[in-house]
């Protein structure tokens, strides 16, 4: 007798579905390398470090500005299911974006389980409202806001792709449906309650909003390939402004390569899309 969980999967396929590290070969190999190429691209780049947007811990944020008066600003919000990284590791991804001529900001937010999901949301939008305003005198409170982020992180920004302030948004092998992840062994350190689920799972609430990217990875696992599916078939039942595309090859971190590449396909797609 099958005793399935989600989508007529037991349950150790639906956390072996969910586990990207796992299929990765060498992941903390992965990792260092993604380190070292963002201490590069610190070292490379004038950066603003450490600007802060709220009262807690992970509240800040890095700045690089492309030296362009009323440049639109890439905002990344890194992955690491609401529980683990930092803008630290993903800072090389700014050569795809400065090369294109728009400032970059690194997110940062506090982490789970210290954190629930509902401060989480909450901080991003704070973060949102806190560069619209240029609170830290960046000279970009007349230019436009693009909400990028990375799987957690792409969860993040689709929630707030409706928000005023937020002229475009990428959104890279995003999670937008918390229902699998409330049901899998990600559930032990978010501790997801079932309003939660309901009200943050963006592919539950698609309403006018910005133009939107959607991109994942050739070679990513099949329920983040699906995730992104499914939100771009109700972004065109709604009549919103999107392109959904496929990197070949990627996996759900080299992805991010791409990103990083001026003249990679999500670049390209995103300023043709916007």
């Amino acid at each position: 007798m099958n005793n399935f969980v989600y989508r007529q999967m037991e349950q150790f396929e639906l956390d072996k579905a969910y586990n990207v590290a796992a299929v990765v070969e060498n992941f903390p190999a992965l990792l260092n390398n993604f380190a070292e190429r963002s201490r590069l691209a610190y070292s490379r780049y004038n950066w603003c470090r450490n600007l802060r947007y709220g009262k807690e811990t992970g509240n800040q944020y890095d700045f690089l500005s492309c030296g362009i008066p009323h440049a639109p600003t890439y905002v990344f919000i890194h992955g690491g299911y609401w529980s683990s990284g930092s803008k630290e590791e993903h800072a090389f991804i700014a050569d795809g974006p400065i090369a294109k001529n728009m400032n970059v900001v690194l997110a940062e937010y506090s982490l789970a389980p210290g954190a629930t999901m509902t401060q989480i949301v909450a901080e991003i939008r704070m973060l949102i409202e806190h560069l619209a305003a240029d609170r830290d005198k960046l000279g970009i409170a007349d230019s436009p806001v693009y909400l990028s982020g990375h799987s957690a992180g792409g969860h993040l920004a689709a929630m707030y792709r409706s928000h005023p302030s937020v002229k475009g948004v990428h959104i890279i092998s995003p999670i937008v449906d918390l229902e699998p992840i409330s049901l899998c062994w990600l559930q032990n350190k978010l501790e997801l309650s079932s309003r939660e689920v309901s009200d943050y799972s963006p592919l539950l609430h698609v309403d006018k909003g910005a133009p939107t990217l959607i991109s994942a990875g050739g070679a990513d696992l099949p329920e983040f390939k699906r995730q992104s599916a499914a939100y771009a078939e109700v972004c065109a039942n709604n009549g919103e402004h999107f392109s959904h595309i496929l990197v070949p090859g990627a996996d759900h971190f080299g992805i991010l390569n791409d990103l990083a590449d001026p003249e990679g396909r999500q670049l390209k797609a995103f300023m043709s899309l916007i």
